[in-house]
């Protein structure tokens, strides 16, 4: 991804499209059910990156931004009416998509000595957490970005 500067516009409406426009637009359509019924949970996947950010990931980091900020917009207009606002903000998983990090020797040896875990989170990480906020368990937590980072931005 680039620093932004040189970042074609086409290529930053695309990112923040898919990452911060599209969430408005479905909590769009699904919260007026959850209003009627009285209750409801949105779980918007945010990131690493509303906490901290690298160089390069401009567009990325300003969209789950936005969606931190979305999120927290969504729990103050509609907690009154039963519902959950909160975001999964998952660390750096190993998936197809971080394959090009995880296989640049530096940043993968940057990454595992700064994690606490010590190592890439897997999707199956995020799993528990997902469940929790779904859940009634999870009915006093609103407005809340909850970091699955193995540590990451726990520590200096």
């Amino acid at each position: 991804m680039s620093s932004g500067i040189d970042l074609p516009l086409r290529a930053w409406d695309a990112v923040v499209g898919t990452n911060l426009t599209s969430c408005f637009v479905l909590a769009q359509q699904v919260a007026p059910g959850m209003i009627e019924r009285g209750r409801g949970k949105i779980i918007n996947i945010c990131s690493v990156h509303n906490r901290l950010v690298r160089g390069r990931v401009g567009a990325y980091a300003a969209a789950k931004a936005g969606l931190g900020g979305l999120t927290q917009v969504m729990c103050a207009s509609w907690a009154g009416h039963g519902i959950q606002a909160n975001g999964l903000a998952p660390g750096f998983i190993a998936t197809e998509m971080t394959m090009r990090l995880r296989n640049d020797r530096d940043f993968d040896s940057w990454l595992r000595t700064r994690t606490p875990a010590g190592r890439w989170g897997t999707p199956a990480d995020l799993g528990g957490t997902a469940v929790w906020l779904a859940s009634s368990a999870s009915d006093f937590v609103n407005g809340q970005l909850i970091f699955v980072d193995g540590g990451l931005t726990a520590v200096v």
